[in-house]
C-alpha cells in the first residue's frame, strides 16, 4: 500500500518538499548575492571579458576564446568548442561578481586543460544521466502497472544514475570556485577584500547545485519508499 493519508502523499511532503524549499532558499540567496556585488565595481576596471583573458593566459590556457552571450547568469563553458560564454553584466561590467563568475568560467577551463579526474569521470557518465533522467519514470511507472518490479528496479537505476551525475559535478564546482579564487588573489585582480565578496558571490552558487543534488537525493528515496518494496502480483 502506498503511503497516502486523506490523499495526501506524506513522502512527497516529508521528504521531497524540505529539499524543494531549500533549493528555493538558495536560489534567492544567489540572485541577491549577486545583485549587491554587481554594484560594486572591482577598483582595477576590468570588464568580465579583460579578466577571463588574463586568468586565462596566467595559466598558460590559449586556445580557448571569451564571447558574449545572452541572458542573465548564463555563463558557462563549452568545452566541445572551447568557447566561455559570459553573459552581458559579465562579459562587459567591471562589478566584483563580474570578476568571481568570469574567472570561475576560467576555472573549468583550466580543468579540462589539465585534465582534471572528477571532470573526466563527470563527462563519461554525462551520456547514461541523460538517457537515465529521460527513460526512469516512464520505465518505474510502467513497471508498476504491469506488476513488474524489475522494469521498477531498473527505472531507479537509472535515476540513481542522474543522481551520480549531481554528485560528482559538486567536486567539479568547487574546485573550479578555488581555482577562480586563487587566480583573482595571484595575479592581483582583485584585492583581498574584493576577493572574499567574489567568494561570497560564488559560494552562493555553488548552494545551487548543493539544493539541487538534495532535491534529487530526497525523491530518488521518494521512488525507493514508494516502489523499493514493490513485488508482482499474482
Amino acid at each position: 500500500m502506498l503511503p497516502y493519508y486523506y490523499g495526501i502523499d506524506i513522502t512527497y511532503i516529508i521528504l521531497v518538499l524540505p529539499a524543494i524549499i531549500f533549493a528555493m532558499v538558495m536560489q534567492a540567496r544567489v540572485n541577491s548575492t549577486y545583485t549587491k556585488f554587481s554594484g560594486i565595481a572591482n577598483a582595477r576596471g576590468m570588464t568580465g571579458a579583460e579578466i577571463a583573458d588574463r586568468v586565462l593566459r596566467s595559466n598558460g590556457v590559449y586556445d580557448v576564446r571569451v564571447e558574449r552571450t545572452e541572458g542573465t547568469l548564463s555563463d558557462h563553458y563549452d568545452p566541445r568548442k572551447k568557447v566561455i560564454r559570459l553573459s552581458g553584466p559579465v562579459y562587459g561590467g567591471s562589478s566584483v561578481a563580474a570578476a568571481g563568475i568570469a574567472a570561475h568560467e576560467c576555472g573549468h577551463a583550466i580543468q579540462y586543460d589539465e585534465g582534471y579526474g572528477p571532470i573526466r569521470i563527470r563527462n563519461a557518465i554525462i551520456p547514461v544521466s541523460q538517457f537515465g533522467s529521460m527513460m526512469a519514470f516512464p520505465l518505474i511507472l510502467l513497471g508498476f502497472f504491469l506488476s513488474y518490479q524489475s522494469l521498477v528496479n531498473i527505472g531507479i537505476l537509472f535515476f540513481a544514475a542522474a543522481v551520480a551525475f549531481q554528485l560528482i559535478t559538486l567536486p567539479v564546482e568547487f574546485n573550479a570556485s578555488r581555482r577562480a579564487l586563487a587566480a583573482l588573489d595571484n595575479t592581483n585582480i582583485l584585492s583581498g577584500n574584493e576577493t572574499q565578496m567574489a567568494k561570497k558571490v560564488l559560494s552562493a552558487a555553488a548552494m545551487t547545485y548543493v539544493a539541487a543534488l538534495a532535491v534529487s537525493l530526497a525523491q530518488l528515496l521518494r521512488l525507493l519508499v514508494l516502489f523499493g518494496g514493490f513485488r508482482r502480483r499474482d
